[in-house]
């Protein structure tokens, strides 16, 4: 801000603390329409229909990949729910009740990492059945893992989704995952109202 007079003039930052000292550029400010100002400026949109972007439903065995998702997700600037990053949230809370909206409702996509280890555990067993209702809404995108026997998940096999050989090149297939999902939300935000 330092660097334009102009703008040094009506907003001041201090530490965490931006103030407007003109009323004139506040009322301005107040009625901009700013779904309009997003979108001139190269936004797809502001207006986000759910809270998180995407869910990840793992089992605990692909936490490394679940992680290395999220990061890559949240580079881009998508909201994404990762239960490692919510643990301060969970702290106290009956986790059920804290995960039941994520799952059902709160994000506009869930990405299950079907591995061989998701239907025996406790976790995964609990999200898939707040989601499985969402299969049908295509809410859900399925990344089947090859290792996983064939059969397992024969809910998605309709579904498209990803094929994940974990015995690959794992960034490789990470990086088009995301990019995948960076676009099938990107359309998702431009055919929303």
């Amino acid at each position: 801000m330092d660097a334009v007079p102009a703008i040094n003039e009506v907003l001041h930052f201090e530490e965490r603390l931006l103030s407007i000292e003109d009323p004139q550029y506040v009322f301005f400010l107040r009625n901009l329409s700013w779904p309009r100002f997003a979108t001139q400026i190269g936004y797809l949109s502001v207006n986000f229909p759910s809270r998180y972007d995407f869910a990840l439903s793992f089992a605990g065995s692909e936490r490394g990949i679940a992680e290395a998702i999220f990061t890559r997700l949240q580079e881009g600037e998508f909201e994404v729910f990762y239960d490692k990053n919510e643990q301060h949230r969970i702290l106290a809370a009956d986790v059920e009740d804290y995960l039941r909206p994520i799952y059902q409702s709160d994000a506009q996509y869930i990405v299950a990492l079907l591995s061989r280890e998701y239907p025996k555990r406790i976790w995964t067993k609990f999200e898939s059945e707040q989601f499985k209702n969402r299969f049908h809404q295509g809410a859900v995108i399925p990344i089947w893992f090859t290792d996983a026997p064939p059969g397992m998940f024969d809910e998605s096999a309709r579904l498209g989704g990803f094929t994940f050989d974990p015995a690959g090149n794992v960034e490789a297939q990470i990086a088009e995952i995301c990019e995948q999902l960076r676009r099938k939300i990107g359309e998702a935000r431009v055919a929303s109202p």
